[in-house]
């Protein structure tokens, strides 16, 4: 299989999602920050809502697929490398104790390949785990927390952990310790799994990169010209080191536009305020309406030269695609609605082919607004599902769409 994504709208071909399990179960009001949650949900609805998604993916003639059976598939395949998977997510996990380390070993180096995937991204509960030896200070204190390794709630969003970047990807070093393990799976699917490994796709950016930065903050415009979010979780020395890298590859890509956003909640990733859904034409969170610091990254003759520009979204769109742009407001002109329906994450639209997005049903203002400016509108129930923050977009991440 090969990653091939040259645009934000060709009509998608193959996505890579996670349906929500039992790790959604060991959120509790005190974790929830530290799990980067704003709220529990129920998750027999937050399935049901999946798997809706999922089904209209499919539909639409999308080959579905799922990041948790894509590791245990790898892991099938090459069952030699089960023992450092597991070393290194211990690792990651920053335990201290080596008598936990060993014991958490010991205990899932016997579980088969489905129940060790799942058992990691549920978390593994201090009540699991009988310690015997406890012989420091450490050992002692690392059961104070109820667990020895943190759920990854945060998986079902897809969209961060790599970014598919023309026929390449970006494998993230992810902001927050809650969520940099999830790259061991992505870089184990491509790495191990047998669609992937005989495939040279080319890591734009790896898992061990010194700076942060995250999928949702990666647009890509056409097949010359990536959008990418400074943000809060994207640092910008990343995305000057994936530009040296991408200009120097065999890539068609020219162009890097860096926008400078807020480092808000509200402005968490570039996705999370403005999306692409038809030709030059954008859902947007009225936000992002001023003028924008924007820097642009070009490749001349393989050297990167980085050029400050102040310029509103409309006109640097407009300069860079080469046609007319149309900015759709999410909530449409009444600052309640929009703010209310950005927080459900209205901006956050998938495109599944040119002019049809997937959207969440409760954003009903933005959805009608869209239908009436001729976009197919496809919504998904979304009552759970919403409560994570992140929309269609952030849950799946496109591995392939046609050429537009």
């Amino acid at each position: 299989m090969k990653i091939k994504v040259f645009s934000e709208i060709g009509k998608l071909k193959t996505v890579l999602l996670h349906r929500p399990g039992k790790e959604l179960e060991n959120l509790t009001p005190d974790l929830l920050e530290r799990l980067l949650f704003d709220d529990i949900p129920y998750l027999k609805v937050a399935q049901e809502e999946h798997d809706e998604f999922a089904r209209i993916l499919r539909e639409n003639g999308a080959n579905v697929l799922y990041i948790k059976d894509m590791v245990i598939e790898a892991l099938e395949s090459h069952s030699e490398v089960k023992s450092n998977f597991i070393n290194q997510f211990i690792e990651e996990s920053l335990i201290l104790s080596k008598s936990v380390k060993a014991a958490i070993y010991k205990y899932l180096i016997d579980l088969d390949n489905k129940q060790l995937v799942e058992q990691m991204i549920e978390g593994i509960r201090t009540k699991d785990i009988t310690i015997k030896d406890r012989v420091s200070i450490m050992d002692m204190l690392e059961d104070e927390y109820p667990f020895y390794t943190d759920p990854m709630p945060n998986i079902l969003f897809q969209r961060d952990p790599f970014a598919s970047i023309g026929n390449g990807v970006a494998i993230n070093n992810m902001l927050t310790s809650t969520r940099q393990r999830e790259t061991i799976f992505s870089e184990y699917m491509f790495k191990y799994h047998p669609s992937f490994e005989n495939e040279e796709i080319p890591f734009y950016i790896n898992r061990n990169n010194r700076y942060n930065s995250e999928g949702g903050d990666f647009l890509v415009l056409n097949k010359n010209t990536l959008a990418i979010g400074i943000s809060k979780r994207t640092d910008p020395r990343a995305i000057e080191k994936l530009a040296i890298k991408l200009f120097k590859e065999y890539s068609t890509f020219k162009t890097i536009l860096a926008f400078n956003i807020p480092k808000t909640r509200a402005f968490m990733h570039l996705d999370t305020v403005f999306t692409q859904i038809d030709y030059g034409v954008f859902t947007i969170h009225p936000g992002i309406l001023k003028d924008l610091i924007i820097f642009e990254l070009t490749n001349e003759e393989g050297i990167v030269k980085v050029a400050k520009v102040i310029s509103t979204l409309e006109d640097i769109l407009e300069k860079h695609l080469m046609r007319p742009i149309k900015l759709i407001n999410c909530g449409g002109s009444d600052k309640i609605t929009s703010g209310r329906e950005q927080w459900n994450d209205g901006a956050n639209t998938l495109a599944i082919a040119p002019g049809t997005v997937i959207v969440y049903s409760r954003n009903h203002v933005t959805n009608n607004i869209l239908r009436q400016q001729g976009i197919k509108v496809l919504e998904i129930p979304s009552s759970e599902l919403s409560r994570g923050r992140g929309g269609p977009r952030c849950m799946s991440m496109p591995l392939e769409r046609e050429d537009i």
